[in-house]
């Protein structure tokens, strides 16, 4: 074994440790957000890390979102933002279509990719917000996913909630705590608007507009910080490699969340 290979296994078993002390659950369902920036090491390496400490009857899930196939995504207002009509109908007819199969998530970092493209991972199919997972829960999770439903009853996350998953924010913040979209279906009477995106088909790429949620996650931080004051005996720190991290039940997010939105967002019944 060469130095290089004995660094990299002794990189993942020292994070697969520090994942156990932190309570990652053997045999679990494990949500991942994780910023390698952060962490440092490579994202294969924590993938197997991940791996490791799940334990072969453990499912790890990640997201796999393409905002870059959608004309109605904040990633595309921002590029577009100042262009002409001629310079946005140009970008718009570059933009990829969605294929679940191979549609890349730059977006959602190193260790998504790693995971989405790794051996026996599935796919969900919405063309938006999908998620990637590996593991025994994989198909049962993502399966389903309505194509008009980004993050609500009838998409991976409600299925992540019923199965008591742990969220595990690696070197990310709340902010990015996707569970918390959950809990917006869960308000009553929840804004909805128009999105639209391109998605691959037999004859070749066609654009598709469907009604959903609103989704907001501006407030999320604020949503975060209150859920560890208020939860602190449930939520776990520490560090894995460089990364601060925090470890959580789903469910007890999205329950917590649920309440804070009702009571400090507007336009509920």
């Amino acid at each position: 074994m060469c130095a290089v290979t004995r660094h990299l296994l002794l990189g993942s078993e020292r994070a697969a440790t520090q994942l156990y002390e932190l309570g990652v659950r053997p045999g679990g369902v494990l949500l991942v957000h994780a910023s390698m920036r952060s962490a440092g090491g490579d994202a294969e390496g924590m993938a197997d890390a991940l791996c490791r400490t799940l334990g072969p009857e453990g499912t790890l899930v990640v997201p796999a979102f393409t905002p870059e196939n959608s004309d109605t995504s904040r990633s595309y207002l921002d590029r577009v933002r100042g262009l002409s009509d001629e310079a946005r109908a140009e970008v718009r007819a570059s933009m990829p279509a969605f294929d679940p199969a191979t549609s890349p998530a730059p977006g959602m970092g190193a260790l998504a990719e790693s995971v989405r493209l790794a051996p026996g991972a599935l796919r969900s199919t919405h063309p938006q917000t999908s998620f990637a997972a590996l593991g025994p829960a994989a198909e049962k999770l993502l399966s389903d996913h309505r194509q008009d439903c980004h993050l609500g009853e009838d998409s991976p996350l409600a299925r992540l909630y019923e199965a008591d998953a742990q969220v595990l924010l690696l070197g990310t913040g709340f902010d990015s705590c996707t569970a918390f979209h959950l809990a917006e279906y869960r308000r009553p009477a929840p804004p909805r608007r128009l999105y639209r995106c391109v998605v691959a088909s037999e004859g070749g790429r066609h654009w598709w507009e469907y009604e959903d949620i609103a989704l907001d996650d501006s407030d999320f931080a604020t949503l975060g910080a209150d859920f560890v004051r208020a939860r602190a005996g449930v939520v776990g720190n520490g560090r894995v490699r460089a990364a601060r991290s925090h470890l959580f039940p789903l469910r007890a997010a999205v329950d917590f969340a649920a309440e804070w939105l009702r009571d400090r967002r507007s336009g509920g019944c």
